[in-house]
């Protein structure tokens, strides 16, 4: 058998070679994003067979979510000091691993703790597929590559529940960890084989250990903080303590960074305004979409009683349309330009929310597609060509942080517009309710329901009118830039 570096130089003159190179890496980003619904769909039957209870369940998903987001920095620091081949390939090992764990764990507990490996290995997959296929794709087909890469991670977010429902009613429930183990050996043998170890930075040989752990404390606190705020109505003296511990944190995570010769994050990148807003636009995109996933499926079972079978296949409709539009999306933007296709994506998801912000109890089937599918398209239509923004201003150097980043302010976002629109949506309906006669959103009356959905998107609107004006901004730049080139 020939050595790996051989058929890498072979591979690298075939015109298939990078289409191969974004096959295999697409297999990770499928399994990280499939494993962040399939197991909540699952949770119910999984809490069941250990006989435990839903407070000890909820870990199962927030284990995974939380390393997703506290170790995402320094993963991304790692891939621009190292090879991103052997860091993706560790990433896939410790996702394989943790899956059969997941799959064979005697109990709750240790299947939690898999989960904690699921996460570690996914944290790599995330970080470094960007960062390699922006690397392995030119110029002029990058938004197409990471275009692709994205319609991937919607089939993995749309297929989830299917897949899990589908397990759950044929066979065990250890099976949706195990699914995973062959599909995690196919990407293994072609990404060792195919992609190009790369070089790792002359310049920087020393990773910020003390940074990497101040910012994974400080974020770990911050999001614990955030998740309880509902929970305990924002006055808990727990989380207002893991909140000011955060806040702290952060303070000395940003002077430290300064100190340092070595930094986990380089402040100096956010001198970039460009890169800097398309990273706002991200947080703002990923706050509002899912936000709106959690909140649907309250609208439709509580107001228009659809069975949960319904909802699900109405709920699929916008990630199954962002795995059709994500690759034109990029292929517009490598022929056109990035700044105009991610604007007009984006007021697409603000003309839709305010189109949402008119459901009632008299909503049918067609009045949510009409509603919802300007935002599965326009969201499709804005992701890749983002992306490949940010990674067209990113030093060649900082590719993988850069791709940390964004990954983070995705993760961010989630964390934050879910319990926000938690917040919202809870408060204005109890607003509309006669007297103390509130208990919970499922005993509130519809048009109390109504109202709350009603005021929470057009709130929410006004946040995506910000991300639509940096959009716009971001446009014009880059045409001012075009003229005086």
């Amino acid at each position: 058998m020939p050595q790996p570096t051989i058929l890498v130089l072979a591979i690298q003159k075939s015109p298939l070679g990078k289409w191969l190179i974004l096959f295999a890496v697409s297999l990770g980003t499928f399994l990280f994003s499939l494993d962040v619904h399939i197991v909540n769909v699952a949770l119910p039957t999984i809490v069941n067979a250990y006989q435990s209870d839903f407070a000890t369940g909820e870990w199962i998903p927030i284990s995974y979510a939380l390393m997703l987001a506290i170790l995402v920095l320094a993963v991304g620091r790692l891939g621009d000091m190292w090879s991103k081949k052997h860091l993706y390939l560790f990433g896939v090992i410790v996702f394989a691993l943790g899956s059969l764990g997941c799959g064979l764990a005697p109990s709750i507990h240790g299947l939690i703790i898999a989960r904690v490996f699921q996460g570690l290995g996914a944290v790599f997959i995330a970080v470094l597929a960007p960062a390699i296929v922006t690397e392995t794709f030119p110029d002029t087909q990058r938004g197409l590559g990471l275009g692709i890469i994205v319609s991937v991670g919607w089939a993995g977010v749309s297929l989830g529940p299917t897949i899990g429902g589908f397990i759950l009613q044929n066979w065990e429930w250890h099976l949706i960890f195990f699914i995973n183990i062959p599909l995690c050996l196919l990407s293994l043998i072609l990404v060792f084989l195919l992609v190009d170890q790369g070089k790792s930075s002359d310049e920087r040989k020393s990773f910020d250990f003390a940074g990497a752990f101040l910012l994974a404390a400080t974020l770990l606190c911050f999001l614990l903080g955030v998740t309880r705020i509902q929970e305990v109505n924002g006055d808990g003296s727990l989380t207002l303590l893991l909140l000011l511990i955060s806040g702290l944190g952060l303070a000395g995570f940003l002077w430290s960074q300064q100190q340092t010769s070595k930094p986990l994050l380089d402040l100096g990148l956010f001198r970039s305004i460009d890169l800097t807003l398309n990273l706002l636009m991200t947080f703002i995109g990923y706050m509002f979409t899912n936000s709106m996933m959690f909140l649907f499926p309250f609208f439709l079972e509580l107001v228009k009683h659809f069975p949960e079978r319904q909802v699900g296949l109405m709920l699929a409709v916008m990630p199954a349309l962002g795995v059709a539009v994500g690759p034109i999306a990029g292929y517009l933007a490598d022929r056109i330009g990035e700044r105009p296709i991610s604007a007009i994506g984006f007021g697409m998801v603000l003309i839709s929310c305010l189109a949402i912000s008119t459901f009632n109890e008299d909503l049918t089937v067609i009045g949510y597609l009409v509603r919802v599918v300007p935002l599965a398209i326009g969201y499709g239509i804005f992701q890749p060509p983002n992306q490949s923004a940010i990674f067209k201003i990113a030093p060649k150097q900082y590719l993988s942080i850069i791709s940390g980043l964004l990954f983070f302010s995705r993760s961010l976002g989630q964390v934050i517009g879910i319990t926000f629109m938690s917040i919202l949506f809870s408060r204005l309906t109890a607003s509309r309710v006669a007297g103390d006669d509130f208990t919970s959103l499922f005993s509130a009356p519809a048009e109390a329901l109504v109202f709350g959905e009603q005021v929470s998107f057009r709130i929410f609107a006004g946040l995506l009118a910000v991300g639509f004006l940096i959009g716009l901004y971001l446009w014009r730049r880059s045409e001012l830039a075009l003229n005086d080139a």
